[in-house]
């Protein structure tokens, strides 16, 4: 009778187990999924801040490349470009890029640059600066990161890409100059990094969509 009572136990247990892992593996694919799809949608909104979606018409999320350059894009690991194009033709590049020497570590950015090399808009992604200080970066915070837009590697010129303490045009922020200076010389880079590798960067989605239609034909 005990051995009985025992096995009817360990059977329910078992039933019990089974149902409420399935439960959870049904409750997180449910999950994935909508975070997912949340983070696409906070990503897109980014985007579409950076560059208006009236200018293009490709899914800029989507149409991306992977590029590697930690002495312009500021991080030894792969970094996102967004693609932006109007019936095939280029509109502008959205570059990922790092500023490492934030005051309290690596600032990672979004910047816009259009095809003709004037910047469309910067973003901060994320960032550890001291709040108060250095979150002014921050476009909820304040409206210097917008002072970049319509700038390129002419306007100014290189003496100018620069906060104004160094001889630059570019604010810094009242007891927090190594932020801006972090954000300032990595926009700049990213720019370098445009110029040297704009033609490439389209040419290379270009041909990664081309292959991928031919394989699914």
């Amino acid at each position: 009778m005990a051995l009985k009572h025992m096995l009817t136990t360990s059977l329910l247990l078992g039933i019990f187990a089974i149902a409420g892992t399935s439960m959870v593996a049904l409750t997180y694919e449910g999950t994935e999924a909508r975070i997912i799809d949340n983070d696409y949608q906070a990503l897109l909104r980014t985007l579409h801040a950076l560059v208006p979606p009236d200018s293009h018409d490709n899914d800029i999320a989507t149409d991306t490349v992977t590029v590697t350059s930690k002495a312009l894009l500021g991080n030894k690991k792969p970094s996102t470009i967004y693609l932006a194009r109007l019936k095939g033709v280029p509109v502008a590049a959205v570059i990922t890029a790092t500023a490492p020497d934030g005051y309290n570590g690596a600032i990672k950015l979004l910047v816009a640059i259009r095809f003709d090399g004037s910047i469309s808009g910067v973003r901060v992604l994320n960032h550890r600066e001291t709040p108060g200080l250095g979150d002014g970066i921050e476009v909820e915070r304040s409206n210097w990161i917008t002072g970049f837009n319509g700038l390129s590697l002419n306007n100014p010129d290189e003496l100018g890409w620069r906060v104004k303490k160094d001889g630059g045009i570019f604010d810094q922020f009242t007891g927090a100059t190594v932020t801006p200076r972090a954000v300032v010389k990595a926009v700049h880079h990213a720019l370098i990094y445009f110029k040297q590798h704009r033609d490439q960067l389209f040419n290379a989605s270009a041909s990664a969509e081309a292959s991928a239609a031919a394989q699914s034909n």
